[in-house]
């Protein structure tokens, strides 16, 4: 098994490509090692050690690692991880877990949400997933979209410029109801 590495615009984060599927649909954030207890492969990325977080998409996994250690230190032992993981034949989840889509929403500003959660999976999901990330809908109100960062997004030193300059933009071009767009935490 060859898995590849990518940098991705977030220098704390790494993305890992094992050349298997990881998730059928959906993504997983595993911001902590307790928060992985549904994914076998998160447990072992994090039993690694100096791992702050893990985010499955459908064909790669990203790595944030913790601030005081080197990605030279680590690096071996996540890729060893990956590898014994699908060696072992474990699933990657552990019963019903993949999500990673947008937050319901109700309301007289259905039609807009509607726009903006189809601006968001066509135009801008599939760029940021390239990055090793993903950004979902959370909620929209009095013009203002707000929007949660996961995987190599979340923490990347140029969010907020992708928020601003280019999310915002997008939607407000699109959608003129749209004013703003923020981040949001989980």
């Amino acid at each position: 098994m060859f898995i590849q590495t990518e940098s991705t615009p977030n220098p704390a984060t790494l993305k890992f490509l094992p050349g298997q599927t990881v998730l059928d649909l959906g993504t997983a954030d595993f911001p902590s090692a307790e928060a992985a207890a549904k994914s076998p492969l998160a447990q072992r990325i994090f039993a690694a050690g100096g791992v702050a977080g893990v985010f499955f998409g459908t064909d790669f996994v990203t790595v944030t690692k913790a601030d005081d250690v080197a990605w030279d230190h680590i690096k071996p032992a996540i890729l060893g991880a990956i590898m014994e993981h699908y060696q072992s034949g474990a699933p990657v989840m552990i019963g019903e877990g993949t999500g990673g889509g947008h937050r319901e929403h109700t309301g007289e500003d259905g039609d807009i949400v509607r726009q903006i959660k189809e601006l968001l999976d066509t135009r801008v999901r599939p760029a940021v997933a390239q990055d090793g990330g993903d950004i979902t809908f959370h909620g929209f109100d009095r013009g203002v979209v707000y929007l949660h960062m996961q995987g190599a997004c979340a923490g990347c030193p140029s969010s907020t410029l992708t928020l601003k300059m280019g999310i915002e933009n997008l939607l407000r071009h699109y959608i003129p109801e749209v004013l703003e767009v923020r981040p949001v935490a989980a």
